[in-house]
């Protein structure tokens, strides 16, 4: 696992997700809205919700340059 900035690979949520028995409770993950790959997020989110990777590059983006 590699660590940036507090950021933690995207596969580590598959893992997570994985590790829990199927149907035990888990609500469906919101896919991103620009990638398609399911993100942190439950699937009754409201608004664009983006995938860990996808967030990362939106903050990269947005970030003041001054």
């Amino acid at each position: 696992m590699e660590f940036v900035s507090g950021w933690t690979a995207p596969e580590t949520t598959a893992v997570r997700d994985a590790a829990a028995p199927e149907g035990a409770g888990r609500e469906e993950r919101a896919m991103c809205v620009q990638c398609g790959e399911p993100t942190d997020y439950p699937a009754s989110t409201r608004g664009a919700t983006l995938c860990p990777v996808c967030e990362w590059h939106e903050a990269e983006r947005v970030a003041c340059s001054c």
